[in-house]
């Protein structure tokens, strides 16, 4: 990570807030996750993991209507590597399926909470998990809501 920044300030982003980016045909999403992304390029706060560069590959070359190129695709996986890339490890996986279990989330949300929770972010931008809502200390905002603030009455897990 080129610039230091404070641990508690930086925000994991979740596959959606990459794939709404560079997806044209959600031009509102497109505009409001490019402007999430550029403020955390732009102050260095911005984290993801090994997961969501997969499943934004996938997606992005796959289910994306038109589908993006391959070539397209590894070039913005690249990209993002630059910022700080958590890797999914063995230990994470059975931690967050107790964090799923205990939560009642999918694994593949627990998982992203717990890359972010490992690499130290207050928050995870997704529009995945209930907007406002507290787990394992980390608060879940959604970017394409009128200002991540929660659909739903908050509910602290912490």
């Amino acid at each position: 990570m080129a610039t230091t920044i404070q641990a508690d300030r930086l925000t994991f982003i979740d596959t959606n807030v990459l794939v709404y980016a560079h997806n044209a045909s959600e031009p509102v999403k497109q505009h409001m996750a490019q402007a999430q992304l550029g403020q955390l390029w732009a102050d260095g706060s911005g984290v993801l993991s090994t997961q969501i560069l997969q499943e934004f590959y996938v997606v992005a070359t796959g289910k994306l209507k038109p589908a993006m190129l391959p070539v397209e695709a590894r070039e913005i996986v690249q990209l993002y590597a630059a910022w700080p890339v958590i890797v999914i490890e063995p230990s994470m996986i059975l931690t967050a399926s107790e964090v799923g279990e205990r939560n009642q989330v999918s694994f593949w949300d627990a998982l992203v909470l717990e890359a972010a929770r490992i690499a130290g972010a207050w928050r995870v931008l997704t529009e995945d998990l209930q907007a406002g809502r507290t787990i394992d200390g980390i608060l879940i905002e959604n970017p394409f809501t009128s200002a991540g603030q929660p659909d739903e009455p908050q509910v602290s897990d912490a």
